[in-house]
């Protein structure tokens, strides 16, 4: 599993850029599936047929990072940049970036004092003039925190885009573990989840699944500022009951705890009072479908050094798998 998240973290996967993490994913997973194909807008579908194919299950894994896109050039050469995503400012200023191309700048501010905000982040590449910005950077382009990876203690792992490489990580070495599904299941990993689900929403339309997993981060309770919250880190895969875009299926909710109880996975469960995933979207598609959740606890979120407990993925990875395996029903 770790190797699979060091290789997952390390791409380039900006929202709207999937392509290069989808390309990783692909060649993991071609081999272990009955087809593998892209749909219009990006997402990586990866279809393994079940022992009963009158039933269909969605899981979802979106490849996107939040990051920056560039809107404006100085006559000094310094990049101004706007939002893709949910940008914390304080989180990103001075961190090293790294455009499409490879091209490398560090983030500063531009404020003198006062609540940081996005609009007061510039990039600088060392150009000394507009003229040789815009022979490395244009309008438009992508750029993001550079990969990290750092081992802690206690088996934990700090980095950037845990959310949702995590999610990727574990759907993937899931799939690799399965001969043969319950269902037929497609394994969607999904693009542009940071700016509202887009992906897992064209996705879901056209499988029309009858069962929706979505794989994804939720914050905890136990770390630095926290606001009161059950999760903790180290304490298990968390099953989502409701956050602020979905009250999940209870036919999905009393089906995941009775397979963690069932395989002696520890759990714990989500109530998350903001943000939402790729469970909404699934959820709605169609005339419906029973749509839960599970979570990884992590630290952090949509910060440069996204804190995870490696014993929680595990138990993330196998409660998916047995889900897969035995049916929901």
């Amino acid at each position: 599993m770790y190797e699979t998240i060091k290789k997952y973290t390390s791409a380039f996967s900006v929202t709207g850029r999937e392509k290069y993490l989808a390309d990783i994913i692909e060649a993991d997973l071609s081999s272990y599936a009955n087809s593998v194909n892209r749909d219009a807008m990006g997402n990586l579908i990866v279809f393994k047929k079940g022992k009963d194919s009158t039933k269909k299950l969605m899981i979802a894994a979106h490849m996107d990072e939040i990051g920056f896109i560039v809107t404006s050039i100085d006559d000094n050469g310094f990049i101004k940049v706007s939002n893709v995503g949910g940008i914390n400012a304080v989180y990103s200023s001075f961190q090293i970036v790294r455009f499409e191309n490879g091209v490398k700048g560090i983030i500063v501010s531009s404020a003198a004092s006062g609540e940081l905000k996005v609009k007061d982040l510039v990039i600088d590449i060392g150009a000394t003039s507009k003229k040789e910005a815009l022979k490395k950077v244009s309008i438009g382009d992508l750029c993001s925190i550079v990969p990290s990876l750092t081992r802690l203690m206690n088996k934990r792992i700090a980095a950037k885009a845990l959310d949702d490489r995590i999610g990727c990580a574990i759907a993937a070495v899931s799939c690799k573990a399965i001969e043969t599904p319950a269902y037929d299941t497609y394994y969607v990993f999904t693009v542009q989840e940071e700016v509202g689900c887009r992906g897992s929403s064209t996705a879901a339309f056209s499988i029309m699944p009858d069962y929706s997993i979505a794989i994804d981060v939720t914050a905890t309770g136990d770390s630095v500022g926290a606001k009161a919250m059950e999760i903790k880190l180290g304490k298990g895969a968390a099953i989502k009951i409701k956050d602020s875009s979905v009250i999940c299926s209870q036919l999905m909710v009393d089906a995941m705890i009775s397979a963690a109880k069932k395989k002696n996975i520890p759990y714990q469960l989500e109530v998350l009072e903001a943000g939402g995933t790729d469970t909404h979207s699934m959820q709605l598609a169609g005339g419906g479908s029973h749509a839960g959740c599970i979570s990884v606890p992590t630290r952090y979120i949509h910060s440069p050094v996204e804190t995870v407990d490696l014993k929680d993925i595990d138990a993330c990875e196998k409660l998916l798998t047995a889900l897969v395996v035995e049916g929901i029903e």
